[in-house]
């Protein structure tokens, strides 16, 4: 199904970052409230995954013991678990006008695969267009944060989690935290950057602040 076949009357906000950003942490904390502000049902989502296919794609792509796999067929793995999620889980919640907030989604693909793998950040853009049917979020917010204290919040608060893309040398994390910032430069009407050293609570009240001002209709 493309996506001119549905009529779009919900709100789509994604969450982005490199690891050990918060992001998660940051939907969690934010959605409840989210929901207290906004006539619509919230729906919450993530990526690589969200629905069972996708949710299979994921675990091939972070495999820790897959560690000879092409930046191209990671590239590919990515947009392939994109659609299926789209299409299952975001296209509908969106045609019945609720609010659908994604912990990662096309500007991830930007930053890794794009920069970080140096396969292009527009090529990778072009292979999403394809994918997505060039359905992007209606406001993204990346949260930022320097690559070392990332990775400590990793390797502090997700032992039992790590997945390939966090074992990825420094070098690695420092091209994707550089790619994040290059896609806010080509997208900074949709991208608005917090910075991610703040607690918790202070990067809610900055997000919902960033989202009642930008969007209408909330």
């Amino acid at each position: 199904m493309r996506l001119g076949e549905w009529t779009m009357q919900g709100i789509f906000i994604s969450i982005e970052g490199p690891e050990g950003s918060g992001k998660t942490t940051l939907l969690n904390a934010l959605v409840p409230k989210l929901q207290r502000i906004s006539d619509r049902e919230v729906l919450t989502t993530r990526e690589p995954g969200g629905v069972r296919i996708a949710e299979e794609i994921r675990k091939i792509i972070l495999d820790p013991a897959h560690t000879e796999m092409d930046a191209k067929t990671e590239a590919l793995l990515f947009a392939a678990s994109r659609r299926q999620h789209l299409v299952e889980k975001v296209l509908p919640a969106l045609a019945a006008g609720k609010l659908v907030v994604a912990d990662r989604y096309v500007d991830s693909s930007l930053a890794y695969q794009g920069n970080a793998r140096k396969l292009g950040i527009d090529a990778v853009a072009q292979l999403n267009e394809f994918a997505t049917d060039n359905l992007m979020p209606d406001l993204t917010l990346l949260l930022d944060l320097d690559v070392e204290t990332g990775i400590e919040r990793i390797m502090r608060g997700r032992k039992n989690e790590i997945n390939r893309i966090d074992l990825e040398s420094l070098a690695t994390h420092q091209l994707v935290r550089h790619g994040f910032l290059k896609v806010l430069e080509k997208y900074p009407e949709r991208i608005v950057k917090i910075d991610a050293v703040k607690p918790t609570e202070k990067l809610v009240e900055e997000a919902l602040e960033i989202i009642t001002s930008r969007l209408d209709n909330l």
